[in-house]
């Protein structure tokens, strides 16, 4: 049981604390640049040409605006095509689109979720550069001449952007009123019990958001470090871009199109960096509910992709082959961890002080934790009427077409 309780502890402590650490030192150590040509005009004719591609189902009320922003864009129309896959919409998603004539290029396919639609774009894709990009978030105006940047050099096989969520701005949550509190004569006290209860759904959600937010962040550094090394484990769904001649066709049940992808081009031998000055914007999912379907999506998604691409198991031929058992595969292993950390705990914490200590620390963690969630979801019903629209896939067998973008 001792080598159980500390070689379970290792675990946990390697894959949130060790691993940065170790890839901090690497980075310092050996940082591998990106070569770039001096800096030109983002909207000069030497920017390379590129397709975005759009999957999308049932976005109609949404696709204006994210075409408008796309259109506003720092970069010549005559390099940019922009596709948009219907992926069985039932809406009036084409008939939204049909206004911009010629500027978007439509496909529609029959329902076969997000993996089918985006091989439909790649298929009708012009340019030698593909960028990805979601329905429901917005682009930096110098985003795509960001993301076409490191593609200068030959090594660099697929490039990801920051995806800056509303949470990562102070004060942004709590800026805005509930306006769906309203206080009417002869109410008598429901008034004020409908501004408590907006009171507190705005805290529940002011805490799921910071917790996402700080997660976030702790991802992106990850990303940054491991970009510096040599190759990032993925990408992030709401912004990449990759060469068309690294593109294979997705399996039509692929979770994490935006891990599979960038993987297939590590494979290749090429290099998958990130830029954070290629930045998107985006909201916070809005419950823990939603955070909670989004990570089962993720962690289904890894052992997915194991299956798929099995030899990124093999060190010789996955060149990331320490970042990814360290970021990825040591993640599929840290539940198994904590439940041994903890049985181990209870069977020693008699023994000595120390085990004694980790019990009560363990106890103490999950008590919060539990509270969190009782709280979260007695208020889920009061939540989830404010943000309609934030799903985070369907509940079928299909991954969604436009899903959350925060993968890990």
């Amino acid at each position: 049981m001792v080598v159980l309780f500390w070689v379970s502890c290792a675990v946990v402590a390697y894959v949130y604390a060790g691993y940065p650490v170790l890839l901090a030192v690497w980075a310092r150590l050996r940082p591998r640049a990106v070569a770039r040509r001096p800096e030109t005009d983002a909207t000069g004719p030497e920017r390379p040409a590129i397709s975005i591609v759009i999957a999308a189902r049932n976005e109609g009320p949404r696709l204006p605006a994210r075409i408008d922003n796309l259109l506003q864009l720092e970069y010549p129309a005559d390099r940019r095509q922009i596709i948009v896959v219907s992926d069985g919409s039932t809406d009036d998603t084409l008939a939204r689109l049909a206004r911009y004539g010629p500027a978007v290029e439509t496909v529609a396919v029959p329902v076969g979720g997000k993996a089918l639609a985006l091989n439909a774009g790649v298929e009708r894709a012009r340019f030698d550069l593909l960028v990805f990009a979601d329905a429901r978030q917005t682009f930096a105006p110098d985003a795509l001449a960001e993301l076409a940047k490191p593609f200068q050099d030959p090594q660099v096989g697929a490039v990801t952007g920051e995806l800056l969520l509303d949470s990562e701005s102070a004060g942004r949550r709590t800026t805005t009123g509930d306006r769906r509190v309203r206080t009417h004569p002869g109410c008598g006290g429901g008034g004020v019990e409908r501004r408590a209860a907006a009171d507190r759904r705005r805290a529940i959600r002011s805490t799921v958001a910071d917790g996402v937010g700080l997660y976030w962040r702790y991802e992106k550094q990850l990303r940054r470090l491991e970009s510096t090394v040599w190759s990032t484990l993925g990408a992030t769904g709401a912004i990449y871009a990759m060469r068309r001649s690294l593109w294979t066709p997705l399996p039509a049940d692929t979770l994490l199109d935006d891990v599979l992808a960038p993987m297939r081009c590590v494979l290749a031998g090429y290099r998958v960096v990130f830029n954070d000055r290629a930045q998107a914007f985006d909201r916070t999912p809005p419950d823990a509910d939603t955070e909670r379907r989004r990570k089962i999506r993720t962690l289904a998604g890894n052992y997915q992709i194991l299956r798929l691409e099995p030899q990124l198991l093999l060190p010789w031929r996955n060149r990331v082959w320490i970042q990814y058992l360290s970021h990825k595969i040591a993640r599929l292993l840290v539940p198994y961890a904590l439940l041994a950390f903890m049985a181990s705990s209870i069977a020693l914490a008699e023994r000595a002080p120390v085990y004694a200590a980790a019990l009560g620390a363990q106890c103490l963690f999950y008590l919060l934790a539990g509270y969190g969630a009782w709280l979260d979801r007695r208020d889920a019903i009061d939540v989830r009427p404010e943000t309609p629209g934030f799903a985070p896939g369907w509940s079928g067998a299909r991954p969604r077409a436009d899903r959350g973008a925060v993968n890990a």
